[in-house]
């Protein structure tokens, strides 16, 4: 199947996009959850948030892997790296990174496609990042790679005990 689905996003890109598009459409190979979202993802009039959010939720759940940067498997730092690499855009590697990387902005102006810092659970350093993908303040929603007990590919509410206390700010990269 995962052989199909990378033969249709390569066609599909290959019909409807420029050459530049084909690259990021071939830069690595995913499975896609569902056709809509496949589609969704590479229309033209999507917006880049949306289009960013759509390919992050077409590999929801894809297995948290420690050190994981691929469709095979993602830390949270990873997945977030593999996301944005996909529409060209550099974001750090490793979540410590992002303490200092992009604009912070007020939990209250985020918007799809923020990232989420967060506390590491056992120190007091920026351990874990997400994507918000429904902005809404404290109450917002995000997709990240869960090294909890869910250990995969997961969308959670920013209100949920666990990462309400462990969250630090919000940056924006876009």
């Amino acid at each position: 199947m995962k052989t199909v689905l990378t033969f249709i996003v390569i066609l599909f890109c290959t019909q409807a996009y420029s050459s530049s598009i084909i690259g990021v459409c071939a830069k690595s190979e995913y499975t896609m959850n569902g056709k809509d979202t496949l589609i969704a993802t590479f229309k033209k009039d999507v917006p880049l948030r949306d289009k960013i959010i759509n390919f992050g939720r077409g590999l929801l759940g894809t297995p948290y892997v420690t050190a994981g940067c691929s469709a095979k498997g993602f830390d949270c730092s990873g997945f977030v790296y593999f996301i944005f690499n996909q529409f060209n855009i550099k974001v750090p590697r490793s979540s410590s990174q992002f303490k200092n990387f992009g604009k912070e902005i007020a939990i209250d102006e985020v918007q799809k496609g923020d990232i989420l810092l967060f506390l590491s659970p056992t120190r007091n350093v920026v351990g874990h990042v997400g994507v918000v993908t429904n902005p809404k303040g404290l109450d917002s929603d995000f997709i990240h790679a869960s090294s909890g007990r869910e250990m995969k590919v997961m969308i959670t509410s920013l209100k949920k005990p666990g990462y309400a206390k462990r969250f630090v700010k919000a940056v924006r990269v876009l």
